[in-house]
């Protein structure tokens, strides 16, 4: 079993067109195979997400069987699509134990920081449930570049960031890197590993995928995703997915392209922190909650003493000490207004005072970073 799969403690999966169509149809006992690879790595207490193309592929019959062209042709494809898809996958993946949620985000989602916590926080209670497996679809009806682009490998990047995911893999009709296109080149070397993306990397990629028919991405996409992920502290194993149960394969030892980070993905996270923080207001808190902070804790409200401007949730803060000095900055889960209105409030008392259940913590620590650390 390669150490990277066996170590990552949660993993995020994309399954490209190619994979789960075939002439238009689904390919449900390809499907009911992924999903015995996934409860094997659940059944190992590892966290899988799954990122899905497809809806396009399988929804494209509707509209007389072409390959869709045009961009509203393609989203209406989409839209015949997904109810198909995901029926397809809750056969195949609840035989396995698994309850699936769906998820239907656009990268727009994901560059936001509001809507980066709403999704985060909505992936992580799925997480959470026994069973729960998200599915997450790129939100085709309504995306546009996204399409056109094959933004699904990008799209699974940045959820693997927002996760904290140890690993990325990208399961499509190539079994990674080569420093040619293998297609075209019968002299074009495979690439098994790689510590770091560079521009020669990108230049081996190509263009997109075309002899498909299918997705509208290639190693090109493949390779940005890998970029995102690397910055994110994040493995990206980029491995062909065609055949049964791809990730008992690559436990075995299939061919594959590995892109090793140099960080781990809490590393990084607190270094993307400390350097693009710029805080919008400040949350002052008492010496009890500062020397909580110092030994790496979320920020409760109990701790908060007080709040300077006017800021809404998932605005960068930052945090001071009864004494006004800088201790920490972070993403806040809640704006000044709801701030002022909780400051000093124990965790069970917050929904009395704001009518609706928060978030148990003002700042989590996983959206924090030390100003000394």
């Amino acid at each position: 079993m390669s150490a990277v799969l066996a170590s990552a403690r949660r993993i995020v999966i994309k399954v490209g067109s190619a994979l789960i169509s075939e002439s238009g149809d689904v390919r449900e006992d390809w499907l009911t195979a992924l999903g015995q690879d996934l409860k094997a790595l659940t059944d190992n207490k590892q966290d899988v997400v799954l990122v899905s193309s497809g809806a396009i592929a399988v929804g494209r019959g509707a509209l007389g069987g072409g390959i869709p062209r045009r961009l509203e042709e393609k989203q209406a494809a989409a839209a015949f699509g997904q109810p198909r898809l995901m029926a397809a996958l809750n056969r195949a993946f609840s035989a396995n134990g698994f309850t699936l949620a769906q998820a239907l985000l656009t990268l727009d989602d994901t560059e936001h920081r509001r809507r980066w916590l709403n999704a985060r926080a909505t992936l992580e209670t799925i997480l959470a449930v026994p069973g729960g497996l998200p599915i997450i679809n790129e939100n085709d009806t309504v995306a546009t570049d996204e399409i056109r682009y094959g933004d699904n490998d990008r799209l699974a990047a940045r959820v693997a960031q927002m996760l904290s995911a140890d690993l990325l893999v990208l399961l499509s009709d190539v079994d990674g890197l080569y420093s040619a296109d293998p297609r075209h080149d019968e002299t074009a070397q495979h690439i098994a590993e790689v510590d770091g993306l560079t521009s020669e990397h990108i230049a081996m990629a190509g263009g997109a995928n075309t002899a498909s028919g299918l997705g509208s991405g290639g190693m090109a996409t493949k390779l940005m995703a890998a970029q995102i992920a690397y910055g994110a502290g994040c493995a990206t194993l980029i491995a062909d997915g065609r055949g049964s149960h791809p990730i008992t394969a690559l436990k075995q030892g299939a061919r594959h392209t590995l892109v090793r980070p140099s960080l781990t993905p809490r590393a990084a996270r607190l270094q993307w922190l400390a350097s693009h923080l710029k805080p919008e207001g400040v949350i002052h808190v008492d010496a009890g909650a500062a020397t909580a902070l110092s030994g790496g804790s979320s920020l409760l409200p109990v701790g908060i003493t007080g709040v300077d401007g006017e800021f809404e949730r998932g605005a960068a803060i930052a945090i001071h000490t009864p004494q006004g000095e800088p201790i920490a900055r972070g993403v806040t889960a809640y704006s000044a207004r709801d701030i002022a209105l909780i400051a000093g409030c124990r965790s069970d008392e917050v929904e009395t005072r704001l009518g609706v259940r928060g978030r148990p913590s003002v700042v989590h620590r996983d959206d924090l970073v030390r100003d000394n650390a």
